[in-house]
Order: C-alpha cells, then structure tokens, then sequence
C-alpha cells in the first residue's frame, strides 16, 4: 500500500518539493522507506498528488507526478458537536469520525464531561486533536482535512450557530434518528459526555429549537453514539449505499 502523507502547504503543479523535517523525519525514520519508494501527497485542498521519494543526506524530497481528483467526501454534511470526553476517548471519536465523513467537529465543554479544558490545556488539546484528523485522513484517503473548532461551552456553541440545523441524542427521545427527513445542507450532531446532558442543557437545547432523537433502546456510551450515528447516516442517506 503506497503510503500518504498531509503536505502543509500549497503544492506546486509539477517538480519537486523539500519534505517538511517531521514529514521527512516520518517517512525516511519511522517508515523506513527507501530511495525511490512512491508516495502519495495532499495538502487539503481536494487533490492529491502522485510522487517519488528522494533523499538526500538528512533531507528528503518529493518528485511530484500526476495530480489527481478522486471523490472520497460524504454527500452529506454532517458536524460532530462533541462533548468532552477523556483524552483517550476523545482521540478515538475524532478518529473514526474523521473516517465516516465527518464535515467537522465542534468539541463541547459541558457540566458533567469528565475532562475539563482551558487556557493553554485547551490550546494543546486543540493542536493534537487536530493532527489526529490529519492522521486520519492519510489513512482513510480524504483530501479534505475536516476542521476540529476551538472549544466552546453550550451557551457560546448555541450563540455561535443559531440558524443551524442541530440535533440532539438524547437517551428516550421519542423521535428516531432515521425517521428524520434526509438532511439538506449542514446538520449538527450533538453528543453528550459519559454523564449524559444536564437538565439545564437539555432544556437549553431545547429552546434554542434542537430537534432530540434517540439511538433505539440501549443507552450508548459518549464514544460510540456519535459514530454509530454517524454509520447510519451514511447507511440511510449517504455513501454507504
């Protein structure tokens, strides 16, 4: 399998291009790839780029070939609103959200998530959630780096995207998930933490007109609602089919 790396920067159309020191460090260090090997490069923009690997001394460099334009996005739009989960957790649903087509994700700082956020923590967290989604893409072969916002609390979220289409998973919500119209445009997709939502957010939420849905009758832990979710969408209305 060839391997694919996220170029940060604006690729030329043709000739050849200096690997970035941990881009290089990855490929020739970690990889072991040798002299020649063929790789893959995009740089977000919906492209990608065929190229041959050349090193030189300590620096490594790509020959670019032939750009191409392969369709690996989801019909559907569909933004993650997550709330905080533990850090371990969290790095597994932007992940896999990343790989089911996820639009982009929107963590959320909520009364009952276990892990707390702010300052510098948070601008960290940020940054690392960030590369997960990059390293999620080289894998799954999306050109589109989905965008992973800062964090917000509920009242700033709710503020932030008022006229949006948002719902809710809700244990017992009396609408199901797929009994909902196929989504036209952006939808948000709200998550809540291992406690599950407060009152006070539910009823935020309900004020601000987000629609609840339910998930059937289990209750989901906080990192498997939003996916499996996420899967049906895909099944019911997008590439799955």
């Amino acid at each position: 399998m060839i391997s694919r790396f996220h170029f940060p920067g604006v690729l030329p159309a043709s000739g050849e291009v200096a690997l970035p020191e941990a881009l290089a460090h990855h490929a020739v260090r970690v990889l072991r790839l040798p002299q020649g090997a063929p790789l893959v490069l995009f740089d977000g923009g919906g492209g990608e780029v065929e190229a041959v690997l050349r090193i030189e001394s300590k620096a490594a460099f790509a020959r670019l070939g032939t750009r191409r334009e392969p369709q690996r996005e989801s019909p559907l739009s569909v933004v993650l609103v997550q709330a905080l989960a533990s850090s371990d957790k969290m790095d597994w649903i932007v992940q896999k959200a990343v790989e089911l087509g996820v639009a982009a994700i929107r963590p959320l700082q909520t009364m009952r998530s276990v892990l707390r956020l702010s300052g510098e923590r948070a601008d960290k967290r940020l940054a690392h959630w960030r590369q997960v989604a990059v390293s999620a893409c080289e894998q799954c072969g999306r050109n589109h780096v989905p965008e992973v916002f800062p964090l917000q609390g509920v009242a700033g979220y709710l503020a932030a995207t008022a006229g949006a289409r948002r719902c809710v998973l809700a244990p017992g919500a009396g609408a199901a998930l797929t009994a909902l119209p196929p989504p036209e445009g952006a939808l948000h997709l709200l998550v809540g933490p291992e406690g599950g939502w407060d009152e006070s957010e539910l009823a935020a939420f309900c004020a601000a007109g987000c629609t609840a849905v339910g998930l059937g009758p289990r209750v989901l832990r906080t990192e498997t609602a939003g996916l499996a979710a996420l899967a049906a969408m895909q099944a019911c209305w997008g590439d799955f089919r």
